[in-house]
């Protein structure tokens, strides 16, 4: 009897269910008399169904709804607007399909989605944040050692940390400075390879994971610093266009987070709240270089208190050396920028000469911090009076008879010659990890005292160290760098070849490929093997297995002390602001054009 029963059941009805199924079944398992009523689709619409219960109604198929019969029946009510039951349907069940396609998807937090197994080490991971602490951490004070260990422990479970992790390791390895350890590939899935090929793999690795969730709705302190190391990443990588776009992805996170009110430090411990100060002061920093590098707008201003020496006492010395550095750019506020931009008008000349004065105060006479922090600042300081000439002069405010010496058309020379003073002392390795950030600085010295050069007839006596000593020893220091010779010498001794002919031009070596400067098959320890490296980094001084200083000659009598190499020990005392500045007789400069400089990127 029970098979008999079973066999009354159409195909259909067993396939689809009661969804599409008008009959009802007898308690002996017998099909029931059709009882005929409309689908949900129609009884909602008040429409005649035309169907048979087993497949969707013709209402249904020309109106691209799904027939169902899951609706309890209900009495009559008053009839509405057919058109707007039919919108409101779909919307309905738009919604509903949108809800099950994201639970549907994997979750970002998911450990089994985040890894990519066989990327990289926990060796390798040691690697980097080693190489951070020990290299970058002087002028980008913004990670814990403590709390990135914990960090690290926590990469399998939490997307943000495991792409915090993935991007300070791309960071560090696209760095050519940074060198693996013997038989750092063994065990992976990626062929032994240059640091930079694996840095280049790891940041392509940290986009790929962040396409897979929302980082920008809630994001965290991690969340802000995996945009900025993908900036820096792509500092170094020279895509300027990816990397302003992660810079200004890091200040609009950490202005969603709230890091630009004071109130945001409040609620957190010590540590933490430190780090958070920080992290705002240097995304503050690198914002405005970035925008007088590249003419780029601002977005952060000075919004909160400085970080102070108190907050931890073991680091006096580095502290002291980053708050001078944000006191450096502070003058650079939305109205210099306007200016520079030509987004704004108004340029005064008392303005610009207050800003070369506030460049002038903001660094003491003896500056107290490491050394990869002294060439940071004072070469960072001659490159901002530069910029801020530059723009004197394009607003025509320059005079030979100017009773300012920073309102003269001789101001190059002198912020030459103080250039030169101060790299004297610095060893190479501490210049050498500041990369084309640096570089591309003291390039932009070494093309205005070329401009002014070749519109002024220097008399220059032979014993005297004058304007053609001071550009001598800044192609020497830019074909002495790593990356100088890349990318930035060519285009300087085309400048001057052209703007100064007569002028006898040593010879230089042609430049390595970039090839032989990321060569994975290196032996020797970690040094800065290139100065393709970060914007703002800096080693401690006396770090270990770095070339020797730079030695070309600089007479003592311009000075007025003796020079000798920059002892390596923390702190260090800087004197390079004792340098006299009454060296040059009056030029005269007539007809000077506004500059542009190109380097063939």
């Amino acid at each position: 009897m029970l098979i008999k029963s079973l066999s009354g059941l159409t195909e259909t009805s067993v396939l689809l269910g009661p969804s599409f199924t008008n009959g009802t079944m007898s308690e002996a398992g017998q099909s029931a008399p059709s009882i005929k009523r409309a689908c949900d689709a129609c009884h909602r619409r008040k429409v005649k169904c035309i169907g048979d219960g087993t497949k969707p109604c013709k209402n249904c198929t020309s109106a691209s709804l799904t027939c169902t019969y899951n609706a309890i029946p209900q009495k009559k009510g008053p009839k509405g607007s057919r058109a707007k039951v039919i919108s409101e349907l779909r919307e309905n069940q738009r919604q509903s399909q949108l809800a099950a396609a994201q639970l549907q998807d994997v979750p970002a937090q998911s450990a089994g989605y985040l890894p990519r197994n066989g990327l990289v080490s926990f060796d390798m991971i040691t690697t980097c944040v080693d190489y951070y602490f020990a290299n970058l951490y002087p002028t980008q004070p913004i990670l814990h050692r403590i709390r990135v260990g914990e960090t690290v422990g926590q990469m399998n479970n939490n997307v943000e940390a495991y792409c915090l992790v993935m991007s300070l390791c791309a960071y560090m390895m696209i760095q050519p400075n940074l060198v693996l350890p013997p038989g750092a590939f063994e065990g992976l899935e990626v062929m032994p390879q240059s640091t930079l090929s694996l840095g280049i793999t790891l940041l392509q690795e940290t986009a790929r994971v962040r396409k897979a969730y929302d980082y920008v709705e809630a994001p965290t302190v991690w969340t802000v610093i995996t945009s900025f190391f993908m900036f820096g990443s792509n500092f170094c990588l020279d895509k300027h266009n990816t990397a302003w776009f992660h810079l200004r992805e890091a200040t609009t996170l950490a202005q969603v987070m709230g890091m630009h009110n004071e109130e945001h430090y409040q609620m957190m411990d010590l540590a933490e709240s430190s780090r958070r100060r920080r992290l705002y002061w240097l995304l503050f920093v690198t914002e405005r270089a970035y925008a007088l590098q590249r003419h780029r707008p601002l977005t952060l201003h000075a919004t909160i208190n400085l970080p102070t020496l108190e907050e931890d006492p073991a680091e006096t010395v580095e502290l002291n050396g980053f708050i001078h550095l944000v006191n450096l750019y502070r003058p650079f506020d939305d109205t210099f920028v306007g200016l520079w931009n030509k987004a704004r008008s108004g340029c005064t000349t008392p303005f610009l000469a207050q800003v070369q004065q506030q460049l002038c105060d903001a660094l003491p006479e003896y500056l107290s911090s490491t050394e990869s922090q002294a060439v940071d600042l004072r070469c960072s300081q001659q490159w901002l009076r530069t910029m801020v000439w530059q723009l004197s002069i394009s607003q025509g405010f320059l005079s030979s008879a100017a009773g300012e010496s920073a309102m003269s058309f001789k101001f190059p020379i002198e912020i030459a010659r103080d250039l030169v003073a101060a790299t004297s002392h610095f060893s190479q390795q501490a210049m050498e990890v500041h990369g084309i950030g640096l570089i591309e600085k003291l390039f932009d010295v070494a093309c205005t005292l070329t401009d002014v050069m070749a519109c002024v007839p220097c008399e220059q006596h032979t014993f005297e160290y004058g304007p053609r000593d001071y550009l001598n020893q800044m192609l020497n220091l830019i074909s002495n760098l790593r990356g100088g010779q890349q990318k930035y010498l060519p285009p300087l001794l085309t400048k001057i070849n052209d703007s100064l002919p007569s002028m006898p031009m040593p010879g230089y070596a042609l430049p390595p490929r970039v090839e032989d400067i990321y060569d994975s098959s290196q032996t020797h320890s970690s040094g800065p093997d290139s100065g393709v490296s970060s914007p703002f980094g800096s080693p401690p001084a006396g770090a270990p297995g770095l070339p020797a200083p730079l030695n070309f000659p600089f007479p003592e009598n311009v000075a007025g002390f003796p020079i000798t190499t920059a002892p390596s020990s923390v702190p260090y005392t800087d004197m390079t602001h004792a340098v006299p500045m009454h060296m040059y007789q009056d030029m005269v400069l007539q007809g000077y054009p506004g500059m542009k400089y190109e380097t063939g990127d």
